[in-house]
């Protein structure tokens, strides 16, 4: 027996409609390359994209036709993510911070058909453009007034594209379970995959992502994804927002200036921003410089890369509370959440923060499991650590023209390739990926513990740990570390300084100090460069 209800789809177009009726006025602040402070409203954004919508159809584009964005967080990237996606066409959100053979591989293998581009990357793409074998066209997104000269063949400027197009456009009836738009993965191993997200996914995740157990945007709150839109859809931000009602500010290309952050969260009231570990390290860094505040900010999610105790402790003192955050590309992405339990808040302060420093519990359309290296399933006991594994409806069931996949198991589970433990409330804690444990004596040592360490020093101002060869013990951590400005510790003092907080023989037999630890396109730390330039080093 059926159930007797509505089967309208679930769609993008539906997120569209239902703010642009219910949430005109609702602001979106931006920062552009030809506005220091852009405004707009959900209404407003929205007419646009019909205009866009519009000339899209003119373009030539076809249902299923891949266009590519190359951009920032800004109102016109939030434009494009309803028109491509609402016209029946697919997102390719491209990753700037790739290396240029890189996007050259994931435009040829998404078969783009146009790119549309900030001025700041058409340098990138005017070298680029004679491999790009299935791009008709450009269209750089800025006004006429800021149109740069450039190389680029059958380019377009944004604003004269979509001047004289008609405010109203015929949106497709969409099946909920078409492509909407397509991300790839930093290709730290190998290419970089395909994730192709459908408009039913996008509007499950967003719904739960949602909830007050998560994210839970409203109209009262106003909203920072420092997270780029180029990179996982912003962890659903632009999509949350609109269904909340809630006040958007993007940060554009100064995503990474803790002086601008500091500025808009102060100026717009912001409440709420979201990013990785190095963008609060930055904002951090600015307030206790300047001596300033950001007493709008209630709020963080961190993501991306464990969170530093000292950090969260640092924030703390703002009256800022962190929230781990955790997922992937492959889960569109959040998985994983952490609040606290009632009784929880009650615990000594040292027990608190051990469970605020975990990855959370999982989010309600999240499944996930822990198995050995035979695939058995392991407890939930807070002890047993094994591969991590998860499945639902925003996860994807294989890459983007791409048939056999490791990550993908025969019994329709994922495999995230994260080794991790679970304890009996369901709080999850990500001990390390499985290619970066490091095997000492036969037991396993977690760089990710090791590291989150070391970074309270107050001298550290990052901090990573690899494994190199030893003698008797086949593999032993080593601590590499770069330094505050202005500092001058001892490797002696930062390894001493371990004792007591990590297991005793965790601790690194050497620290190593550079200028910079290299980071991936989404800004992880990237244990295969550091293993290719210390492949020389060994305890030997």
């Amino acid at each position: 027996m059926l159930g007797q209800m509505m089967d309208d789809a679930l769609t993008i177009t539906s997120i569209m409609k239902f703010a642009a009726r219910v949430f005109p006025d609702t602001e979106i602040v931006s920062v552009t390359g030809d506005n220091p402070r852009h405004r707009s409203t959900f209404g407003k954004a929205f007419t646009r994209v019909h205009k866009l919508a519009n000339a899209l159809a003119k373009l030539g584009c076809a249902p299923g036709d891949r266009i590519a964005t190359l951009a920032w967080n800004d109102y016109r990237h939030f434009e494009l993510y309803y028109a491509i996606s609402c016209s029946g066409y697919v997102c390719h959100t491209i990753n700037p911070r790739l290396f240029p053979e890189q996007v050259s591989y994931i435009a040829n293998h998404a078969e783009d058909q146009w790119v549309f581009v900030d001025p700041v990357f058409v340098p990138m793409l005017e070298q680029l453009q004679s491999e790009l074998k299935t791009v008709r066209g450009f269209v750089v997104l800025t006004s006429k007034d800021a149109m740069p000269e450039t190389s680029l063949k059958n380019v377009r400027c944004y604003e004269e594209l979509i001047e004289d197009e008609p405010e109203s456009y015929d949106w497709p009836e969409l099946d909920e379970n078409s492509a909407s738009s397509l991300c790839y993965t930093s290709g730290t191993t190998g290419n970089p995959k395909g994730v192709l997200y459908s408009h039913r996914s996008t509007v499950l995740h967003c719904l739960g992502t949602n909830s007050k157990a998560t994210l839970g945007l409203d109209p009262n709150e106003t909203i920072m994804p420092v997270v780029p839109m180029f990179h996982v859809n912003a962890w659903g931000c632009v999509y949350g927002a609109a269904v909340a009602g809630t006040k958007l500010v993007f940060p554009g290309p100064k995503m990474g200036d803790g002086e601008t952050l500091a500025a808009l969260i102060n100026e717009e009231g912001v409440t709420f921003a979201l990013g990785v570990p190095t963008v609060w390290l930055a904002l951090l860094n600015y307030l206790q410089e300047s001596d300033s505040k950001v007493e709008s900010l209630q709020r963080l999610v961190v993501g991306g890369a464990a969170c530093p105790r000292s950090l969260m402790e640092a924030m703390d003192a703002y009256g800022v509370a962190m929230h781990v955050g955790w997922g992937m590309t492959e889960m569109s992405p959040l998985g994983t959440y952490n609040t606290l339990l009632p009784w929880m808040n009650d615990l000594p302060d040292d027990e608190k923060m051990a469970y605020r420093l975990k990855a959370g519990r999982l989010i309600y359309g999240v499944e996930m499991r822990i198995v050995d290296e035979e695939g058995k399933e392991l407890a939930w006991d807070g002890k047993a650590s094994g591969r991590l594994q998860v499945r639902g409806p925003w996860i994807c069931k294989s890459y983007y023209k791409l048939e056999d996949s490791d990550a993908h198991l025969p019994d329709g589970w994922f495999d995230t390739g994260d080794v991790a433990t679970i304890d009996q409330y369901g709080f999850m804690q990500i001990t390390d990926r499985t290619k970066d444990v490091i095997k000492s004596g036969g037991e396993w040592i977690s760089s990710i513990d090791v590291e989150n360490a070391a970074m309270g020093h107050e001298d550290v101002a990052e901090a990573a740990v690899i494994g190199v060869p030893h003698p008797k013990w086949t593999e032993r951590p080593l601590l590499i570390v770069v330094v505050r400005p202005g500092s001058e510790p001892k490797k002696e003092d930062l390894l001493a300084y371990l004792d007591g907080k990590i297991a005793k023989w965790w601790i690194p037999e050497d620290c190593v100090f550079v200028d910079e630890i290299p980071h991936t396109a989404t800004g992880k730390v990237s244990k295969k460069d550091l293993r290719d330039v210390f492949s020389e080093y060994s305890y030997e």
